[in-house]
């Protein structure tokens, strides 16, 4: 049977001041403040050996212990599902995620998802995301095609889920957009949250509200009615991009969500694709470059814009 896993830690001076859950995050022992608010509220987080709230400020000097209980036997089952597997090793592993495939399971998608692949090929994954979610540090819409990075123990996912929060992680997108951008690039940059009509979709939203998000584009080619697009993520919030090029008045082909929902071209779904994936590996320190190699329908798309629309 897994074991609690015990840690112990000293408050440097220099920390003085912070809140616990944050001082967790910055130290690396959990992945985000969530994470560290449920233990502590637990009781799972002891400073100078007494129960503390997510509230409580460091003076500096404690001693903190944090109990991390044993992965939660996961809920759901291995599926034999064919995976393009672009990088692995024994604490993470790459795969190319193809179009309709829904990284975990969720309501309306129970099975057949990119969780359900990874437990059949590899068996052992985090437990830090949950017995739905193992070893999920992000995630790709069900139609955005491309490089994803998942983690097998923990301590591969505290690395990753780190670089992340800190924006070292390089996200490098292509997308086909509506309209013809005329700037050769730029910067978008936002708040992004829940629309405040449909809380199934997101929105651009006021200064104060939301978090923020920002997106570096390029033109990579023109074709008229539509363009060729290089998106760069800074933030990595839930439909960043489609929800910056449909405030931008250029919604990605075939979203049928922020945009049209026919767009004429061949393609399977929307026209967005995660090409480059690049990170510090979180144990062995080299850098990992990854990359996907456009979709077959994503390829036909630019093949018919170069024929009729040039």
């Amino acid at each position: 049977m897994a074991m609690a896993q015990v840690l112990e830690l000293e408050v440097e001076a220099e920390a003085a001041g912070q809140r616990i859950d944050v001082f967790l995050v910055m130290k690396g022992v959990v992945p985000s403040r969530s994470f560290g608010q449920k233990l502590i509220d637990d009781n799972q987080v002891l400073v100078n050996h007494r129960p503390v709230k997510s509230s409580h400020k460091l003076m500096g000097g404690e001693r903190v212990v944090v109990e991390i209980p044993p992965p939660k036997p996961l809920a759901v089952e291995p599926e034999e599902i064919p995976l393009d597997v672009l990088y692995e090793d024994e604490h993470i592993i790459v795969v190319n995620k193809p179009r309709g495939m829904v990284v975990h399971p969720a309501a309306g998608n129970p099975n057949g998802t990119l969780v359900n692949a990874l437990l059949a090929h590899c068996s052992q994954l985090s437990g830090i995301g949950g017995v739905l979610r193992p070893g999920i540090v992000h995630r790709l819409d069900k139609d955005t095609t491309g490089v994803l990075v998942v983690a097998k123990n923990d301590r591969a996912h505290l690395g990753l889920a780190r670089q992340i929060k800190e924006q070292t992680v390089k996200r490098q997108y292509v997308a086909i957009v509506h309209g013809n951008v005329k700037e050769d690039g730029g910067t978008i940059r936002t708040n992004i949250g829940r629309h405040p009509q449909n809380r199934k979709v997101m929105a651009v939203l006021p200064e104060g509200k939301g978090k923020p998000a920002v997106t570096h584009f390029s033109v990579l080619e023109r074709f008229g009615r539509y363009t060729l697009l290089q998106a760069d993520l800074e933030t990595g919030r839930t439909h960043q991009i489609r929800v910056h090029m449909a405030h931008l008045g250029h919604p990605i082909a075939q979203d049928e969500v922020y945009g049209p929902k026919r767009s004429g071209l061949p393609l399977k779904g929307q026209g967005l694709h995660a090409r480059t994936l690049e990170f510090v590996h979180p144990i062995y320190g080299k850098i990992i470059t990854c990359r996907a190699p456009l979709p077959e329908d994503f390829c036909a798309a630019l093949e018919y814009l170069r024929k009729t629309l040039n």
